[in-house]
């Protein structure tokens, strides 16, 4: 297997050098440039595995980038970006984006999203029969739900809004994309039936819900089932 090569998108010379000098000490190949059309050009011609990217890029903004890269290509994109607005994480997020991490970031915090997106990359020979992280395990075939060993009742849609957010373990799901995914559309409640939907299934699943293991909330944005436990 190669070592996966990752195409930088960004203007800043100090994040480029940390990035570049981080991800090869850690096997990776890095191609680095400061703006998008040369980023966009460099992304169809080498076909990396990941983009990282910036949004606040000199010539057009990360957004058209992100946007033109999703026109044709599935290649995972996470954004790294000095913007902290809810609005802009859910606006990457439902273009394309597999992950947004704000400017200050630590180092193995974004390795660790890298893994994450690149195993999601993976062509996979069959569905997964099961997930499991912790003492959490769900089985597809048989529809159970068990917490160390102890089967957990879940109703249609609590269990049907576990599976989805365990399908896409460790990445960062939007309100609008559960309940589209969930419901088929878009609710006018402010989220409200899917913030009570949520705290249910975590009465159930959590050692204590009041601060959970497993489903994790990303502030304003929406949730993330925890790919392994901190």
């Amino acid at each position: 297997m190669h070592e996966a090569r990752v195409l930088i998108i960004e203007d800043d010379k100090s994040i480029q050098n940390l990035l570049r000098i981080s991800l090869r000490a850690s096997g990776y190949e890095c191609e680095v440039t400061e703006t998008g059309f040369s980023g966009l050009s460099l992304h169809m011609a080498n076909n990396p595995d990941i983009i990282l990217l910036d949004l606040g890029l000199p010539d057009i903004d990360g957004s058209e980038v992100l946007t033109q890269i999703r026109m044709g290509s599935s290649v995972p994109v996470i954004v790294i970006s000095a913007r902290d607005q809810e609005r802009e994480k859910v606006a990457a997020l439902d273009a394309g984006a597999d992950d947004y991490i704000t400017k200050p970031f630590n180092i193995p915090e974004l390795l660790a999203r890298i893994r994450v997106a690149l195993r999601h990359a993976l062509p996979q020979d069959s569905q997964p029969t099961r997930f499991s992280v912790g003492g959490l395990i769900i089985d597809f075939e048989r529809r159970i739900v068990t917490v160390d060993g102890v089967e957990v009742h879940l109703t249609p849609i609590e269990y049907k809004l576990l599976v989805l957010l365990a399908e896409h373990s460790g990445k960062v799901l939007t309100h609008q994309f559960i309940q589209k995914k969930v419901w088929g559309y878009e609710t006018n409640d402010e989220y409200q039936s899917l913030r009570v939907f949520m705290a249910n299934i975590r009465r159930k699943i959590e050692p204590n819900s009041s601060h959970p293991l497993y489903i994790l909330t990303e502030i304003g944005i929406g949730y993330r089932m925890a790919e392994e436990l901190a």
